[in-house]
């Protein structure tokens, strides 16, 4: 999808970009990720506060052996931009989810646990002395957020983990939020999206400063059908691109 200035509420750059949504299967089930390109824009600034996505998958790693992409130590690969992706040499599995979990840093797991676990509520799926893994469903992708012992330092290359939660739960949400003193960096809003449904969101920030998206799930689930000819379009940008 292509946009201009005008579906920019919460993004740090101005002018053109397109998005693009990637994973393995339908967002109803699935993880996706979404990949933005901001027009005129030709690097990032690099923070150190995303440490990798872990994807189970063999078929992966025969594909980058075929396309001679690098395998690092570990069965890691490393995405344009420096993001890097941990690989588990397993069968890719069909009744679920290939991506296992996204792993962030934190300067303080205490902190971090009081509040993905006690403000949020996400689940504590399996904890060490250096991380823990939480997420709301046993069946789903996961979030690691693993003890850097060091600040957070989110540079300019930064982005945002998204939750989808019925809309009535977002009222509830936000006045929680206030409730504990905790950072809400965009209040409830409804952002319109030329063409396609207008979703609410609330954009909250854990005590390392991760952006933390919640949307309305009715609203999403018309927004995040596939929308198989938007390639084609992306397709004729890229084509013509120029900056």
């Amino acid at each position: 999808m292509l946009f201009s200035d005008g579906v920019s509420h919460y993004r740090p750059y101005k002018g053109r970009w397109s998005k693009t949504m990637v994973g393995y299967g339908p967002e109803d089930n699935h993880f996706a990720i979404e990949l933005t390109y901001n027009y005129g824009i030709h690097s990032y600034e690099k923070g150190n506060d995303f440490i990798s996505i872990t994807v189970k998958s063999s078929e992966a790693l025969k594909r980058a052996k075929q396309e001679n992409w690098p395998i690092l130590p570990g069965n890691k690969l490393e995405a344009p931009g420096g993001y890097v992706f941990q690989v588990i040499d397993e069968k890719q599995p069909s009744d679920s989810d290939p991506i296992q979990k996204v792993t962030l840093a934190s300067s303080n797991l205490s902190k971090s646990i009081d509040y993905w676990n006690g403000i949020l509520g996400l689940k504590i799926f399996e904890k060490t002395e250096n991380s823990i893994l939480v997420g709301f469903k046993e069946n789903e992708t996961k979030l690691e957020l693993r003890c850097s012992g060091e600040a957070v330092n989110r540079g300019k290359a930064y982005g945002r983990i998204a939750f989808s939660c019925h809309h009535v739960e977002q009222v509830a949400l936000s006045e929680l939020i206030k409730e504990k003193k905790q950072t809400i960096l965009t209040p409830l809003i409804s952002l319109d999206t030329p063409g396609k449904a207008t979703v609410r969101v609330i954009i909250l920030a854990d005590p390392d400063g991760h952006e933390i998206c919640f949307v309305d799930d009715e609203a999403y689930r018309e927004l995040s059908k596939p929308d198989y000819e938007s390639e084609k379009v992306l397709d004729i940008q890229i084509r013509k691109d120029t900056s």
